[in-house]
């Protein structure tokens, strides 16, 4: 490889839980149910909930890996992640803030055209042109930035997802550092790179109220690149292709899928999505510019094998593995509990390292005795910081990190 390896919108979409209660409820009220057959809930025979299938853009990807939230919020098992570093792409989450653009988008990627600004010479450039400039791969943690809300205590808006909101993807495309080089360099004052999506909007409402535009630090352009490919194959409609914005170390929503506009920028996007959204509120409050962005990463891990969606696991000698990254930082080690967290040992690395923005993954041998069990592990970045154990308390359930949160609770037998 060339180079080191390595959400919330403002408004969330109706829960699918929710829309059901909602739609039995008015039909109750309006008397369509007055027919149906009246039954006890003793008499009614328990049938299990029908799993919802997945969405014709995403229809190519594994269901039985996958936990369907809405069409455009799609969790990986925990149970499906692998011992091999890279995510399937059948297997990754699909976070959407707006509905994917149609799919004749792709038809002809490489006339896919960018705008370029905030460079001496600024231009629009089409995908086959970016591919003439230079090309890199990187691997690196995909997450979204909800990752882990289902274990707020205060149930924050949004989907409640668990630990398969995230996955690890190789990417290649052109460097920024190299466009911004061959458009003259960089001009002005600019302190932001600020990406805006494709995707299209509706008539009659203010553009900046719904659309996806994301800035981060100029800082992070040293290793972030507009890329075309995904896993080895062209970036699928719902990931982002035909063409990508990819910022490493950083949370999913700062890597803008199917970008339109690059910039160099003296100020943040006004964009809602920026200006408010995806904001570290404290409980009881709403986004606002003076409160932290979501943006970073920092140090993260969580046990895989074995769940307990697998049923009881069988006492004795056991291999747990999981994953570890550290967002801008590489991960220095992995401890693993067996008891809750009051004694950790040493995990040891397994697999190739794909560079610093890349997980790792882990493995410990146990011998478990009979019983109630609580796996968890806690990682270490290379700078020393160490996986928390209680999570940051925020409004819209941000960034949870807690390896205590994060733990597994197992029955053995």
């Amino acid at each position: 490889m060339t180079r080191t390896l390595a959400s919330r919108a403002p408004r969330q979409p109706l829960q699918r839980r929710d829309f059901l209660a909602r739609s039995a409820a008015i039909a109750a009220a309006t008397g369509l149910a007055a027919g149906a057959r009246e039954a006890t809930a003793a008499e009614a025979p328990a049938v299990a909930p029908a799993k919802p299938p997945l969405p014709p853009y995403v229809a190519w990807k594994d269901a039985n890996s996958l936990i369907v939230h809405t069409s455009s919020t799609i969790e990986t098992r925990r149970s499906a992640f692998g011992a091999s570093v890279v995510t399937p792409s059948e297997q990754l989450y699909v976070r959407n803030n707006l509905p994917a653009p149609d799919a004749s988008i792709v038809a002809d990627r490489d006339a896919w055209e960018v705008s370029i600004s905030g460079v001496k010479n600024p231009r629009t450039m089409t995908v086959r042109e970016l591919k003439t400039l230079g090309i890199e791969t990187v691997a690196m943690v995909l997450q979204c930035s909800g990752n882990g809300r289902g274990f707020f205590p205060s149930k924050p808006s949004g989907t409640p997802w668990q630990v398969g909101a995230a996955g690890c993807v190789v990417w290649s495309g052109v460097p920024l550092r190299r466009i911004a080089e061959v458009l003259g360099g960089v001009a002005g004052d600019a302190k932001f790179v600020t990406g805006t999506g494709g995707e299209r909007l509706p008539a009659g409402i203010d553009p900046k109220a719904i659309m996806v535009e994301r800035s981060v630090p100029l800082s992070a352009m040293a290793d972030s690149m507009l890329a075309w490919e995904m896993n080895g194959m062209p970036i699928p409609l719902a990931h982002g292709g035909p063409l990508r914005l990819i910022v490493p170390g950083y949370t999913g929503v700062n890597s803008v899928k199917y970008i339109r506009q690059l910039a160099f920028t003296a100020r943040e996007s006004e964009a809602a999505i920026m200006s408010h959204g995806y904001r570290l509120s404290p409980p009881g409050t709403k986004g606002a510019p003076d409160q932290p962005s979501v943006q970073e990463m920092t140090v993260k891990s969580w046990i895989n094998t074995p769940t307990a969606d697998g049923g009881p696991v069988r006492a004795g000698d056991v291999q747990i593995h999981g994953v570890a990254f550290g967002g801008l930082n590489s991960v220095a080690k992995v401890e693993v509990s067996i008891d809750g967290g009051k004694t950790w040992n040493a995990a040891r690395f397994i697999g190739p390292d794909l560079g610093r923005y890349a997980w790792r993954q882990f493995a410990f041998a146990a011998r478990l005795p009979a019983g109630n069990v609580v796996l968890a592990s806690r990682a270490t970045d290379s700078a020393g910081n160490v996986q928390p154990e209680q999570r940051f308390e925020n409004a819209a359930g941000y960034n949870n990190t807690s390896w205590l949160d994060h733990s597994v609770r197992i029955v053995v037998a």
